[in-house]
C-alpha cells in the first residue's frame, strides 16, 4: 500500500509488527496464604482485648474540642443552606411570577 519508493524504506525499516500493540507482561501470580487458623470464642475475645490495649485513644479535651467544631460545621453547613436554599425561592419566583 506504499505510495512511493520512500514510503517502501520506512515500511520495510518498521518490521511486519507495525501497528500491532505490545502485549502487555504477565503478572506474577501472588504467593497462595495459608488458610488462617480458626479460634474458639474465648481465644478471640482475647484477641479483641490485646488489640484493644493498643488503641491509641483520644484524651477527654481532644473529644471536647473535635465535638463543638462538628457542631460549629453542623451549624455553618445549616446557614448556608437555608441561605442557597432562600435564594432559590426567590429566583424562581421571580421567573414563575408567583408570590409577585
Amino acid at each position: 500500500m506504499a505510495s512511493n519508493e520512500a514510503t517502501k524504506k520506512a515500511d520495510a525499516a518498521r518490521g511486519p509488527n507495525r501497528g500491532a500493540a505490545p502485549l502487555p507482561p504477565q503478572r506474577a501470580t501472588p504467593p497462595v496464604r495459608p488458610a488462617p487458623k480458626r479460634v474458639g470464642p474465648a481465644e478471640f475475645l482475647g484477641q479483641v482485648r490485646d488489640e484493644a490495649r493498643k488503641v491509641t485513644w483520644p484524651t477527654r479535651k481532644e473529644t471536647t474540642v473535635t465535638t463543638m467544631m462538628v457542631f460549629i460545621m453542623v451549624v455553618a453547613a445549616s446557614l448556608f443552606f437555608v441561605a442557597v436554599d432562600q435564594v432559590l425561592r426567590f429566583g424562581v419566583g421571580l421567573i414563575l411570577g408567583i408570590g409577585a
